[in-house]
């Protein structure tokens, strides 16, 4: 870099010039070294070394009262420390220079420093070059401070002398010279800051930082620059000692490295002030995440959760808005409905229902968290609206908080409900006894599908439900009545998909419909039921199905084959999620007979009229079990398969699938889609 661009100013080159060029001197880091005990050392050495100088020049400093303790175990690298500093002393003559080949020979300096240092880890690199000029310019300090003791002898002369350090601290040479002193002092204190920086932000690295993402690579980006920025400048500064020291008329000037280590330590410092607030953050989740895994009072948990390090009473009485002690719910079974200001009237009104029947034993209550990571002025009066109509359904629920500018919850619980209770921004319930446990992570599905049926709303009664009634039940329930028929075991054809294949399929079914009423299928007791599936129930459908596998998969390890049929029948539909195709659902009241694609349907319905004909021989049910069978056949022979998006469960990592079509073990990908033109969808559906 330096010989091809010899006419460059050395501030000018661009950081990828400069990477391009480092990244060839550093191979891996082999070397094991103490970096914290050496820079301990340095930072000691420089500090009353600056100060000596300080004091010298009558700048009234004092001693450093900073300095740590260091270990009594190290052992400082010192044939290394030789090396580097025989390297940035090992100077042309300084007068042959000009001022543009000096520059360029203090930028080889630092390029063959990095070389020589190319096994240990870029901080390392830092502290063992600022860590050789600490050795020198600490022992000329102290020879130069025996100069003016009475009590000097012979050797300490010789060597003072040797070393060329009688000007140094001599008074009228350092008036001579006080200018350029002070800027010396300066520039090795901005260093050392620097070198500092660099050295803490690698240590903060270390932290773990997994939980997020591109962390490390964000805040850690190009430190091998500030590196070679921190060496660059001391190469300068022992240049310019070595100036001073022979009281030479010529120097190296230091005010433009002193400005460029003010910029780098002013960024460095930013991002030292991001790792430590990640770290307060990880920590106070990681806290969280073991009192609520631990405790055993529900009133604990709450109070960790919701309102940890405030005096003012955490909870407010819903139907009074009057603010109430976390004892309420001392030893009660507890509802956590945690939403955010969208709470459905439907949803309200069943919550109702709920509580009714629930006030009878005094062994449960309801508390609602508004789920609000940000808090907007708008928000205000859409949460006064919402409690409200709390106060008027008379509903006693427990609310966090009264005001909005008290129920914002902490980081630490919005993450912990996002990562441990998997909320995704929709209405969800968590059950919790008196103990603290959790007994279902999101009940709302079960609650709107069966009602009080449901009670006491546990994972044990949902597997028992999901059984006994089907999961056709748990899905439609709450979004449809025309499904009514799933539980008089008629034969229900549940679709959707693309609008417009709903209402080609629509017209296609009503067939089924039709022939309902025909003389030989009414003998057979037949009974064909439609529902669709569009965009008024869309999302809440969805909604059902995403949480239902949720379920499964946080209790796959004790399902039976039953329950394994199941979840491999919402896989399958979850595969038609985010088709461009129409799908399809034919039960015979809970029990599904089929989940394919509209086409694989519509071929059976065009063939419907056969089977009359055989209507003696085989049931509705294998009719179209059969159909569906043959299709399968066909897709295995160059039919395009499925591919399958499943919502991301924290801490849960999918079990391996099976095309639902050809059988065959499916590859797993992440993907990553945008909610932007969602956002923008939504704010659009808003204006009047």
């Amino acid at each position: 870099m330096a010989n091809e661009k010899s006419n460059k100013c050395l501030f000018d080159f661009t950081e990828h010039e400069i990477l391009s060029q480092i990244y060839a001197t550093h191979v891996y880091d082999k070397e094991k070294l103490d970096v914290a005990s050496l820079f301990t050392m340095a930072k000691n050495t420089l500090n009353r070394a600056t100060c000596a100088v300080d004091k010298a020049l009558s700048m009234g400093a004092s001693a450093p009262t900073d300095e740590k303790i260091l270990d009594a175990s190290f052992s400082p690298p010192l044939s290394t420390l030789k090396l580097i500093s025989y390297e940035m002393q090992c100077c042309k003559s300084n007068t042959q220079c000009e001022e543009n080949d000096l520059m360029i020979h203090i930028q080889n300096k630092a390029l063959s420093i990095l070389k020589m240092l190319s096994g240990y880890s870029w901080d390392a690199k830092a502290v063992l070059t600022l860590a050789s000029f600490a050795l020198d310019y600490g022992e000329s300090c102290v020879l130069a401070q025996s100069q003016s003791s009475q009590s000097e002898d012979d050797l300490a002369k010789s060597v003072r002398t040797l070393k060329q350090t009688p000007v140094l601290l001599n008074a009228t040479q350092l008036q001579k010279h006080k200018q350029d002193f002070v800027d010396l002092n300066k520039v090795i204190k901005e260093t050392l800051e620097v070198t500092q920086c660099i050295f803490e932000l690698v240590k903060q690295s270390n932290y773990d930082t997994n939980d997020v993402a591109d962390l490390e690579t964000v805040l850690m980006g190009h430190i091998e620059v500030d590196v070679y920025w921190a060496i660059v400048t001391i190469v300068a500064i022992t240049t310019q000692l070595s100036y001073l020291i022979r009281d030479e008329s010529k120097k190296q000037e230091l005010n433009d490295f002193a400005e460029k280590l003010k910029v780098i330590k002013t960024k460095l410092n930013k991002k030292i002030e991001i790792y430590k607030g990640h770290k307060e953050k990880t920590e106070a989740y990681s806290k969280l995440v073991k009192v609520i895994q631990t405790s055993t009072e529900i009133t604990v948990l709450l109070k960790e959760l919701i309102n940890p390090r405030s005096n003012i009473p955490p909870l407010t009485d819903g139907s009074t808005s009057r603010p109430v002690d976390i004892d309420v719910v001392k030893e009660k079974n507890v509802l956590l409905l945690i939403s955010d200001l969208n709470i459905s009237d439907e949803d309200i009104a069943l919550l109702k229902i709920i509580y009714n029947e629930l006030k009878k034993e005094e062994r449960h209550k309801i508390v609602w968290i508004p789920f609000l990571e940000e808090r907007t002025d708008s928000q205000e009066k859409e949460y006064k609206s919402l409690q409200s109509k709390i106060v008027e359904c008379q509903i006693p629920w427990y609310i966090h908080n009264s005001t909005m500018a008290h129920c914002k919850l902490s980081e630490e619980s919005c993450r912990f409900i996002r990562e441990q209770w998997h909320y995704k921004d929709k209405p969800s319930i968590v059950v919790l006894n008196s103990q603290a446990q959790v007994k279902c992570q999101n009940a709302i599905h079960m609650i709107r599908a069966y009602g009080f049926g449901a009670y006491p709303f546990t994972n044990a009664v949902e597997e028992n439900l999901l059984r006994e009634e089907g999961w056709i039940v748990f899905t439609t329930n709450h979004v449809t009545q025309r499904a009514c028929g799933i539980k008089e075991k008629k034969h229900i054809l549940l679709f959707g998909g693309h609008e417009k294949g709903i209402q080609n399929f629509d017209e296609k079914a009503k067939t089924l419909v039709t022939v309902s009423t025909d003389k030989l299928i009414k003998e057979k007791d037949i009974s064909i039921q439609l529902v669709p599936i569009g965009k008024d129930n869309f999302e809440h459908f969805w909604s059902g199905v995403e949480s239902l596998f949720i379920s499964q998969a946080q209790r796959r390890t004790r399902i039976d084959n039953e329950g394994s049929i199941v979840r491999k029948e919402i896989q399958k539909l979850l595969s038609f999620k985010n088709e461009s195709t129409t799908w399809a659902v034919l039960s015979t009241g809970p029990s599904v007979v089929m989940v394919n694609e509209i086409n694989t349907v519509m071929k059976v319905l065009d063939e419907f009229s056969e089977w009359k004909g055989k209507a003696l021989k085989t049931t509705f049910k294998e009719y179209f079990e059969s159909g569906n069978t043959i299709e399968k056949k066909e897709t295995s022979q160059g039919r395009d398969c499925c591919h399958m998006e499943i919502p991301f469960i924290p801490g849960i990592t999918p079990e391996p699938m099976t095309c639902s079509q050809c059988k065959a073990s499916m590859e797993t990908y992440i993907k990553f889609n945008c909610c932007h033109m969602a956002l923008k969808d939504a704010a659009a559906n808003k204006r009047p």
